[in-house]
């Protein structure tokens, strides 16, 4: 075979990537060249909630299990990246609580970035071995548990994270360009994941739990690892999320924002990558739109009392019906491959009983 052909074969079996990333890229030039400042905002938030969304797939997805605390590991990168980053006399300032030690730290917005991933997976990595152990009801329940603790820790631990005040300063760092290739960067690695041997192993334990431990899977191993892997992606997305608001406090690591991540994912379905993109991209354009559309029934005083919480109301509404009608989600466990509408041959319709 040739180089070609085995280009051509490979092209074909992962399609998904270029489905994927080159209306992305396109996207991106498109908004940057011609596009309002409101619309480059919006389409990098975009792009980091991607990366947020692409890294709860890859272990939830994945494993099955509905992992609550991830909202807490893009904190944990956050905080840490930006203390990391952020100059030493606007710490002082910001946090006069600080510890000294860490308010002398300064160092360059990618490595702190990184760093932070790194502190979210060891932290993972301590903790998740037992929280694995459960059984799934029981081990969702722990892991509830789990976000409650973050979030008190974030908001009492004043010596770091400012307790429950704003922290701010942070450096910008984030345009579009950088959530952009942040972006491309997780939808190959979740790729990469969930094509993986440890991937498929953790698809196994997913769709039957006793038959894979039959043919030798250590569940609880490729769950820790799948739980540690996710923990990475998410801190180097709150790190990207931190240096792009530049000012955040605890909240923006708790309940809201964690529902709106799962609105993301189970929307467009949490078995594929594709799923999760899609899903995001529904979920961010109904999300500005209910927002404009709360802002201009209050501004013109269309009701006699403002609406709040408009945009949580309908997206509760819109994930209880796809469950109910798709229960997959909108693309469901399969990812988008090319040709986008394949007809099956003849001996495969009788293969499966068409």
């Amino acid at each position: 075979m040739s180089l070609l052909s085995r280009f051509l074969t490979w092209s074909r079996q992962h399609s998904t990537l270029a489905l994927l990333m080159i209306p992305l890229v396109l996207a991106g030039l498109a908004i940057n060249a011609f596009g309002s400042s409101l619309l480059l905002n919006i389409y990098t938030y975009f792009c980091v909630s991607l990366i947020m969304v692409l890294s709860l797939q890859m272990f939830m997805g994945n494993s099955g299990i509905l992992n609550w605390v991830h909202i807490g590991f893009v904190g944990v990168g956050a905080y840490a990246s930006a203390i990391l980053s952020t100059a030493p006399m606007v710490k002082s300032m910001g946090v006069p609580n600080m510890f000294p030690a860490l308010v002398a730290l300064n160092m360059p917005v990618i490595p702190a970035i990184m760093i932070g991933g790194l502190i979210a997976a060891v932290l993972a990595a301590i903790i998740g071995y037992p929280l694995m152990r459960l059984s799934d009801f029981v081990g969702v329940i722990t892991l509830f548990a789990t976000l409650i603790v973050f979030h008190v820790i974030m908001t009492q631990w004043d010596n770091v994270t400012n307790g429950p005040r704003t922290f701010f300063g942070v450096p910008e760092f984030t345009t579009l360009t950088v959530a952009l290739i942040g972006a491309l960067i997780a939808i190959m690695v979740a790729y990469w994941f969930r094509e993986s041997g440890l991937g498929l192993r953790l698809r196994a334990s997913r769709d039957d739990r006793y038959a894979a431990m039959s043919v030798g899977i250590d569940v609880v191993r490729v769950r820790y690892y799948g739980f540690i892997t996710s923990a990475l992606i998410a801190g180097m997305a709150g790190g990207v999320w931190a240096h792009f608001i530049t000012s955040f406090s605890p909240k923006a690591f708790y309940m809201s924002e964690m529902f709106i991540l799962l609105a993301m994912l189970v929307i467009g379905g949490s078995g594929s990558i594709s799923g999760a993109f899609m899903g995001t991209t529904f979920v961010t354009i109904a999300r500005e739109a209910l927002r404009q559309v709360e802002g201009t029934v209050n501004n013109a005083h269309v009701l006699p009392f403002d609406v709040f919480g408009l945009t949580e109301a309908v997206m509760a509404v819109l994930m209880i019906t796809i469950l109910i009608w798709r229960p997959g989600g909108v693309v469901g466990g399969q990812e988008i491959t090319w040709p986008l509408f394949k007809r099956k041959s003849p001996i495969k319709e009788v293969e499966d009983g068409v």
